[in-house]
C-alpha cells in the first residue's frame, strides 16, 4: 500500500515527546512490510535545513485570506521521504506550538492550514495514497475535509495524547471554510468552541490510541477528557496499537553519541557515562546515592507537583537528579528556583534535546516518571535500553509496558507505585536507594531492563491489518 503520514512532529528535529519518536521509526517498519510511505510535515527551520524544493507549490484559503504552500523535500536517517510544506510566516519560527511566553496565537491558523496543505498535497501524488495516518490533533480535521469533499481517501487518526484536542474559539471557525453544517454537534462544534479532534475521531474511517487500557480509560473515565460521548458514538471502529521502540536507535552497545558503549554483561562504560553526565551538567562527582533522571514536557499531567515537594529530602540523601524539559512556564520557574537552591545536586536543563536526552538516560541510575496519566510512555521504554530503572506511576501505558521489581522472584524492570500522591512515591523513592545500595539486587534489575523487548515489528504487523481492514482488503 502507499500510505501517507502526516503529523506536527519528527525526532530529533521537531519534537517535545512521543509523538516524535512514533514519527521517526513507525514509517520505516512499515516500510520492511513492503508498504511504500511518505510523511508531511510543517516545514521547520530544522527540517528545511537540509530539504530540496519539489516545485509543488499551491494557494491555501484560510478564511478569508489565501496562503501559499510550498512542497519541500528531505529523507530521514532511514531513507523515508518527508514532504514538509513550508509557510514562512507559519512555521519558521523558534518553538512548534509557542515559546517562553506560552502557546502561539495563531495556532488555530497553523495546523487548520496544515491539514488542508496535507488534502492538498494528497491529492496530487501519483499514485493516490491509500491510507492517510493522522496523528492527534494537528491534524485531526484531514478526515473532515476528505469527507467535505468527498475525496476517495480513506483516513486513519491516531490518538497519542487526548488531553490535547486543538480546542479554540468559534471565532476560528471560518478559518476551516467549511459550510455551517459542520458547526454542529456532529462536527466541530464542542461546547460553543471549535474542537479538531473530536471532530477528527468523528469523521475518520478507523481511529487508535497507544495502549489498550488508555483506549479504556478514555472511553470509561474523565481521562476521556470530555470525549467519552464521541469515543463511546466510534467504539467499534476504536482499536489500540502499542508504541514501539527502534532498538538500533536506542543501543548503547554500538551507539557514539553517549561517552561510552556498554551492555548487560558489560556495566563499565555506564559508569563512564555516569561521571561525564555530572561534569556535564555541573552537579558534584561521586555521589554515594544513585543519579534520578526526568525527561518530560512540563505539563501538570506528568507529575512534577508530587515530585517538587519532595525534593529536599531526596537530595539530602546525597543523590543527584537531572531533569531535562521545556513547557509550562510555573513550572519552569519552580524548577528554576529548585536548582538554585540545590546548585550541586540537581540541574534543570530547561530546553530539549535529543542527544542530551540520550546522554542522561545512559548516565542515570534511575528514571522518575510520575505521571498522572500516561497513554503510553516512551521515555521509559527507552530507559529500559539503557539499564535506567523507571521509577513509575502504576498508570496507562506505565502499567501496561513496565513490570514492577520483586527481589525474591528476582523478576521485573521497574518500580512502579500507586495511589497517586507524593507519599507513595516518596516511598517508591526509598526502595530505589536500598536497591542501588544492595548492589546484587541492583544488578539483576539492570539485567531485567535491558533485555527487555519493545519492537516495532509487532505494532507495525497491527497496523498493516488496520489499514487492509479499512481498505477492505483484509
Amino acid at each position: 500500500m502507499t500510505i501517507l503520514f502526516a503529523a506536527s512532529e519528527v525526532a530529533p528535529f521537531a519534537s517535545t515527546g512521543g509523538l516524535g519518536d512514533v514519527m521517526a521509526s513507525l514509517p520505516t517498519y512499515l516500510g520492511y512490510l513492503g508498504h511504500e510511505v511518505a510523511v508531511a510535515l510543517p516545514g521547520y527551520p530544522a527540517l528545511l535545513h537540509e530539504a530540496e524544493p519539489l516545485g509543488v507549490e499551491f494557494d491555501i484559503p484560510l478564511g478569508n485570506e489565501t496562503l501559499r504552500a510550498e512542497v519541500y523535500e528531505r529523507l530521514s536517517p532511514e531513507g523515508t521521504q518527508w514532504m514538509l510544506i513550508r509557510n514562512e510566516a507559519l512555521f519558521e519560527r523558534d518553538g512548534i506550538y509557542g515559546d517562553s511566553q506560552g502557546p502561539f496565537a495563531d495556532n488555530a491558523s497553523r495546523f487548520i492550514f496544515f491539514s488542508k496543505a496535507v488534502v492538498e498535497l494528497a491529492r496530487r501524488l501519483q499514485p493516490s495514497p491509500h491510507i492517510l495516518h493522522l496523528h492527534d490533533w494537528h491534524t485531526a480535521l484531514v478526515p473532515v475535509l476528505i469527507r467535505d469533499q468527498k475525496l476517495p481517501l480513506k483516513t486513519l487518526l491516531t490518538l497519542h495524547n487526548v488531553e490535547h484536542q486543538g480546542a479554540f474559539w468559534s471565532l476560528d471557525f471560518p478559518l476551516t471554510n467549511l459550510s455551517s453544517r459542520w458547526f454542529s454537534p456532529e462536527g466541530l462544534e464542542f461546547f460553543g468552541q471549535i474542537n479538531l479532534l473530536k471532530a477528527g475521531i468523528l469523521s475518520a474511517d478507523a481511529v487508535t490510541t497507544v495502549g489498550k487500557l488508555y483506549r479504556e480509560s478514555i472511553l470509561h473515565t474523565p481521562e476521556g477528557r470530555g470525549l467519552q460521548p464521541a469515543l463511546l458514538h466510534r467504539q467499534a471502529d476504536l482499536h489500540f496499537v502499542p508504541n514501539g521502540v527502534d532498538e538500533s536507535l536506542w543501543d548503547p552497545a554500538s551507539t557514539t553519541e553517549i561517552p561510552a558503549p556498554f551492555s548487560a554483561t558489560d556495566l563499565r562504560g555506564k559508569a563512564t557515562c555516569r561521571e561525564a553526565l555530572l561534569q556535564e551538567v555541573g552537579l558534584a562527582p561521586a555521589p554515594s546515592g544513585p543519579v534520578f533522571a526526568m525527561i518530560s514536557r512540563l505539563a501538570e499531567q506528568k507529575g512534577f507537583d508530587l515530585l517538587l515537594p519532595l525534593l529536599p529530602r531526596l537530595l539530602a540523601a546525597d543523590c543527584r537528579l537531572v531533569i531535562l524539559g521545556d513547557g509550562d512556564p510555573a513550572l519552569r520557574r519552580d524548577l528554576l528556583i529548585a536548582s538554585r537552591q540545590h546548585p550541586e545536586r540537581f540541574a534543570f536543563l530547561n530546553r530539549w534535546e535529543a542527544p542530551l536526552a540520550k546522554r542522561i538516560l545512559a548516565g542515570a541510575d534511575y528514571l522518575v516518571a510520575p505521571s498522572h496519566s500516561e497513554p503510553c510512555g516512551l521515555t521509559p521504554l527507552h530507559a529500559l535500553r539503557y539499564g535506567t530503572i523507571p521509577i513509575a506511576h502504576a498508570v496507562g501505558g506505565l502499567q501496561e509496558n513496565l513490570t514492577s521489581f520483586d527481589p525474591t522472584t528476582r523478576q521485573g524492570d521497574a518500580l512502579l507505585y500507586g495511589p497517586d500522591s507524593s507519599e507513595a512515591l516518596w516511598d517508591t523513592l526509598q526502595r530505589a536507594l536500598a536497591i542501588f545500595s544492595q548492589k546484587n539486587h541492583h544488578r539483576v534489575l539492570i539485567s531485567n531492563a535491558m533485555r527487555a523487548s519493545f519492537s516495532w515489528a509487532g505494532p507495525a504487523s497491527q497496523y498493516d491489518s488496520i489499514y487492509r481492514r479499512i481498505c477492505g482488503a483484509a
